[in-house]
């Protein structure tokens, strides 16, 4: 690969062919995260950090250590998923699901019956928080209410920090500046200089690790699943499993969303119909 050879020398790290080919390798196994030769730099300008902090004098001798170092190996994962998002984001998906789910969900729990969503890959936790304002609206009182009622959102990634960063609900203004006013005003505490989604909302979900190729923990069926903005770093027989264990776990009539340039592969579309832009209603078992 001419692009490793051509920056070698400024490099702090030896980074050659071999170990990007080895670092990709185990990426995939781990997470089924596609890293061609065309991110070498991104790679290793992610890896070199540990790999200093690590004290080894090469990203060979790294990769010799996230071979045989769960911890490490677990920190150089966290290093090398993207973790772009923010509030609203495809705001289309939100729209839709209010209109078409949420009035005979929240009728459901109007009268004690229970709602059960799943944002998938929920990186800092700009998805999930948008998703519960879009739905509860500026109307706390009303809102209140529903929370009380028996809803429960899951909210997943494989990343602990972003994971963390969702768990405490802490953003700057800038970050929050996609939030319409009404929603942030009834939503966002504090001042400009330390914002934070309103523990009522924080409560309402749990934040938890998964990595989406591997063993799944939860048994239990899901009205809505969101998995946007992530298929897109696998390649086609990891999306096609994903997609149809992603479907078994909906219930029929409920709603799938995916990324915007996502499709679904692989003869799950046979299970769903396509509703809207990247919208798909579970209509089969």
């Amino acid at each position: 690969m001419a692009s490793l050879a051509t920056t070698e020398r400024a490099r702090e790290f030896a980074y050659t062919s071999a170990d990007h080919q080895a670092v990709a390798s185990l990426v995939y196994e781990e997470v089924g995260i596609l890293l061609p030769d065309g991110k070498a730099q991104l790679v290793y300008g992610r890896l070199a950090p540990r790999a200093r902090a690590c004290g080894v004098e090469s990203i060979s001798a790294y990769v010799r250590l996230i071979q045989s170092d769960d911890v490490e190996r677990a920190r150089a994962i966290d290093a090398l998923t993207t973790n772009h998002t923010c509030f609203f984001r495809e705001n289309h998906h939100f729209d839709d699901f209010v209109a078409r789910l949420w009035p005979a969900l929240s009728a459901r729990l109007a009268k004690g019956g229970r709602v059960r969503l799943w944002s998938a890959a929920c990186s800092s936790g700009e998805e999930p928080y948008t998703w519960l304002m879009a739905m509860l609206g500026s109307d706390r009182g009303a809102a209140q209410r529903l929370l009380k009622g028996d809803l429960r959102m899951l909210a997943t990634d494989v990343s602990p920090s972003v994971l963390a960063t969702a768990r405490e609900g802490r953003y700057s203004a800038q970050t929050l500046k996609t939030v319409p006013p009404a929603l942030r005003n009834a939503w966002v505490k504090g001042k400009s200089d330390a914002l934070a989604i309103d523990p009522a909302l924080r409560d309402a979900i749990a934040f938890r690790p998964l990595n989406l190729p591997g063993e799944w923990p939860m048994q239990g069926q899901f009205d809505t699943i969101f998995c946007r903005n992530v298929m897109i770093y696998f390649d086609e027989p990891t999306k096609a499993r994903l997609q149809s264990r992603l479907a078994d776990r909906l219930e029929i009539g409920g709603m799938m969303y995916i990324g915007h340039s996502e499709r679904l592969v692989g003869g799950v579309e046979k299970r769903f119909q396509c509703v809207g832009r990247t919208a798909y209603l579970k209509v089969a078992a």
